[in-house]
């Protein structure tokens, strides 16, 4: 698994330096409203796709930051999706944010399918920054260096 991580970082890192931009994988997962929520839906805005788990303590560290993006940027200009990796679905996570009404963006329940595609490692977090033409351009393992991954949006947003 770490040597696949590994790949997926150096594949994603050689394609930004080189100006070779991958588009992200779609995401088609729902709501708790049972609305499908998909990428290009945001397509004109810096993503942050967030993968997550109610009983992973670095991502409970780091979504207050993500509030604060999305506080700080604009949901005209910034989105964050966080998709949930709870095994229970919805039964676990909607318990939680109605607990946690502070963690004011987009929420879906993930599978396994989607988080492949991403190159999820199977750890968590995991985050990915995608920009308004929908290319992924960072992949985060393991919690986000919440000033880097906050100059990094800046400046994906100011690229426009």
């Amino acid at each position: 698994m770490t040597v696949k991580l590994f790949a997926v970082a150096v594949s994603l890192a050689a394609a930004v330096f080189a100006g070779d931009l991958k588009p992200a994988p779609e995401l088609g997962l729902k709501d708790v409203s049972g609305k499908t929520v998909r990428l290009d839906q945001y397509r004109g805005k810096v993503v942050l796709v967030d993968f997550w788990a109610t009983w992973c303590t670095g991502c409970k560290e780091e979504m207050p930051w993500f509030v604060e993006y999305q506080k700080k940027f604009g949901t005209k200009k910034f989105a964050v999706i966080g998709v949930a990796m709870d095994d229970g679905g919805w039964k676990v996570v909607a318990p939680f944010l109605k607990s946690h009404k502070q963690f004011r963006y987009k929420m879906v329940v993930g599978d396994q399918a989607t988080a492949d595609r991403f190159g999820w490692g199977s750890m968590l977090p995991d985050s990915f920054l995608i920009d308004q033409q929908g290319n992924l351009v960072e992949a985060y393992h393991g919690k986000v260096d919440r000033a880097a991954t906050e100059a990094r949006i800046r400046g994906l947003i100011s690229q426009r």
